[in-house]
């Protein structure tokens, strides 16, 4: 019988370290929305080999972080109103069954740390607000809905969120991440949230975050 063969796991080690990068450049918008690459591209533009990125793109395209477009090769997710209306409606189908299994499954402790991390960026926030405060506020906010999700422990869930949650951050980049106008309401929506989840009333909390994701769907589509 054929034994199936196993990557070695250095090789492993480095087709995430160039997904990882990959993304990395993707958010920082060193690689855009709708840019057309190529293979030696992508290693001028990532620092990965060749090989790296040849292995790399059928995970980018199963993804939908990369699409083969006929005659013109690879190009970056490109950005439209269907991309925005699909990513927000599975972050909601994700979240409203992630937020109700919270709700009545966390632990008091855990609810509690929580809110202490969203209170805390409020309170600092009165002093006024900092560059290095509203990174700190982005990274509450992501941890956040992450800890949530994750607390399912469905491993397919948690991979696919993350993806979605790239999209996310790409679809109108200014106006879906953290910036100096969104901080305080976005805590406070969380905060609503949470408060909720800390009277086990699951019904509430999940109302609460289909009131938020909405919110930013609508920053989003630049409804508001």
């Amino acid at each position: 019988m054929t034994m199936a063969r196993h990557a070695p796991r250095s090789e492993i080690k480095l087709r995430e370290r160039a997904y990882d990068v990959f993304t990395e450049q993707l958010l920082r918008s060193e690689i855009k929305p709708g840019q057309f690459v190529t293979q030696r591209e992508l290693v001028a533009l990532t620092g990965q080999s060749l090989g790296a990125i040849r292995e790399l793109i059928p995970r980018l395209e199963a993804e939908g972080l990369i699409v083969t477009v006929p005659q013109r090769g690879l190009q970056i997710l490109p950005l439209d109103i269907t991309l925005i209306r699909n990513a927000f409606q599975f972050r909601l189908i994700l979240e409203r069954e992630a937020i109700a299994s919270f709700s009545q499954n966390a632990s008091d402790a855990a609810i509690e740390r929580i809110e202490a991390s969203h209170q805390a960026i409020v309170a600092a926030a009165r002093d006024g607000l900092t560059d290095r405060l509203i990174a700190e506020a982005q990274k509450v906010d992501r941890e956040f809905h992450e800890a949530v999700i994750d607390d399912l422990s469905n491993d397919i869930i948690s991979k696919a969120y993350r993806v979605n949650w790239i999209k996310v951050r790409l679809i109108r980049q200014s106006e879906t991440s953290l910036d100096e106008e969104l901080v305080i309401p976005v805590m406070h929506e969380h905060l609503a949230i949470i408060g909720a989840m800390k009277r086990r009333d699951a019904r509430a909390a999940v109302e609460s975050a289909v009131a938020h994701i909405m919110n930013a769907r609508a920053r989003a589509l630049r409804l508001e």
